[in-house]
Order: structure tokens, then C-alpha cells, then sequence
């Protein structure tokens, strides 16, 4: 029965102009498609993405990039992409939305039309793809979970101004669990004594891993000045967001011979107490 079943699904995906290979390498990756119905859900879905995307290549290429064949909800593509539509959102970024990730699309209608509404409100640009992404970080939060994630913020010292300052520059900040804008805003304004209106400029500071990237570059930085090598007026927002290359060649391996300690630092292997690193926006 399996053993049909698979190669009734694969035939089909070879229909749509799948290769092998990618017809593979869909089926290890989601193997949940295999559960589902063929005719019931698979099929239908496909006809669906067909209408909406237009071509078989963008059925294509939006099956191969996400886990839109294993839903029930593909009914609700077309009045979501219609309600984008009516608000000024142009077919190219509607498109380049279901290359990248569009499972959130699928929610309720009367929902995705009060969000896209909201997003509105706060003067974000249609033709442009943080319209999209701040549609998406919106969706992917319940109204329960978003009012936390404010309240969190507003335990820190952020105005709701403030919030939805950071939001309209990064949207993807209120996409971080509420467990992590603890922990980062912990960091940040307990550790590090920044100002909590900093998080408001420099959203994108909240994205990043503390354990894995922030803080073995402080501790880097804390050991070079401790060594007078470097001034303490480097801005945070340029440390952390600087190419891993160009940090790593400009602060360890320029210094790792004359101090060690630097690799060590780098590598997460020193702990790090806090140091006044000027939480410059340059």
C-alpha cells in the first residue's frame, strides 16, 4: 500500500517538472507528505497553488521551499493574497513571499485582513518587503502572546512608542519568544547599562545569539582593552553586526599572538563579567 502510494506521489511530483533528486529530497525533508491523502489533500493543494501562482514553475518553487503541501488551510491563499493586493501590495513580492516561507498566509481571512490593516496604521510601505515581514511577525504571534511580548519590553523601561519604533524598523524583533527578549534585554540593559531607548534604535541587536556571537565578541573586546590594545568608544551595534571575517581579522588574529586570550574569548572560553563598551550607534 506504501510502496503505491509512494510511487503514485512520486509520478505526480514528476508531473509537476520535479527531477528525481529534488522529488527526493522533498520526501526526507517532509516525509509527512506521505501521510497525506494523494487525491484528498496533495492534489487539491497543488490546483490551488496552480490558481493562485499561475505557473507550474512557481507551484514549483514554492512546494520545494516550505511545508504548504502538508496543510489543510491552502483555501485561504486567495483571500489573503487578495486582501495584500487591495492594500497596494504589488504580484512580484506577493510572489516573492511563497518562495521564502508563506505557511503564514494560511490563517483566518477576518484575522490576516485586521493585521494587514494594523500594519498599515503604523505607515508601513506595501511595495516594499518589510510590509510583508511585519504582516508575518504579527501573524505569527496570538493577541495574547503579542500583549506579553509588549508588557516584557515595557518591564525593561520601553514606552509602547518605543516598542513600535523597534518594530517598524525590524519587524522580526516581535518575532523572538518572549523567553529571549528577557534574556537579551537582561544583557543589555542590566549587564551592559545601556539605555533601554538603544533597543528601540538598534532593534536587530535582539536577532542575534548572546551565547554564540555577543558575548565572545564583548569578551574579546573586554580582553584587548584590558590590554590597552583598542579605545572603549567602540559602538556596540558596529561590533555586533560586523561580518564574523571581519571581526575575526580585525580583533583576534591580528592579536592572537601577542595575546592568547584573544582566541580563548573568541571561542566562548573566558567568562564575561561586563565592560563599558560605548553603546555608540557607529
Amino acid at each position: 500500500m506504501l510502496t503505491r502510494f509512494l510511487s503514485q506521489s512520486w509520478e505526480f511530483f514528476k508531473s509537476l517538472g520535479f527531477s528525481e533528486f529534488e522529488i527526493a529530497q522533498l520526501l526526507s525533508s517532509e516525509p509527512c507528505i506521505l501521510t497525506r491523502s494523494l487525491e484528498n489533500q496533495i492534489i487539491p493543494c497543488v490546483q490551488e497553488l496552480r490558481r493562485v501562482l499561475g505557473t507550474d514553475e512557481n507551484v514549483l518553487k514554492a512546494t520545494a521551499s516550505c511545508q504548504i503541501l502538508e496543510s489543510n488551510m491552502v483555501h485561504m491563499l486567495q483571500p489573503n493574497i487578495d486582501t495584500l493586493k487591495s492594500h497596494g501590495v504589488p504580484q512580484s513580492l506577493v510572489l516573492k513571499v511563497f518562495f521564502i516561507r508563506p505557511t503564514f498566509l494560511l490563517i483566518c481571512s477576518n484575522r490576516f485582513s485586521e493585521i494587514v490593516s494594523e500594519v498599515m496604521e503604523l505607515g508601513f510601505d506595501p511595495n516594499c518587503l518589510k510590509f510583508v515581514h511585519a504582516i508575518k511577525s504579527m501573524a505569527l504571534n496570538s493577541k495574547t502572546l503579542w500583549k506579553q511580548k509588549m508588557e516584557t519590553f515595557r518591564s525593561y523601561g520601553l514606552s509602547e512608542g518605543e516598542i513600535y519604533a523597534a518594530f517598524e524598523q525590524q519587524p522580526f524583533c516581535m518575532s523572538c519568544s518572549v523567553k529571549k527578549i528577557k534574556k537579551m534585554m537582561g544583557f543589555f540593559v542590566n549587564k551592559l547599562k545601556m539605555k533601554h531607548s538603544m533597543i528601540s534604535k538598534s532593534p536587530s541587536l535582539l536577532l542575534y545569539s548572546l551565547e554564540k556571537l555577543i558575548i565572545p565578541r564583548y569578551s574579546v573586546m573586554q580582553v584587548l582593552m584590558l590590554k590597552g590594545l583598542i579605545k572603549e568608544d567602540i559602538g556596540i551595534v558596529y561590533m555586533v553586526t560586523m561580518a564574523e571575517k571581519e571581526f575575526t581579522v580585525k580583533f583576534v588574529s591580528v592579536y592572537q599572538n601577542e595575546v592568547p586570550d584573544v582566541v580563548r574569548a573568541h571561542q566562548g572560553k573566558i567568562e564575561f563579567p561586563g565592560l563599558p563598551i560605548a553603546p555608540m550607534e557607529t
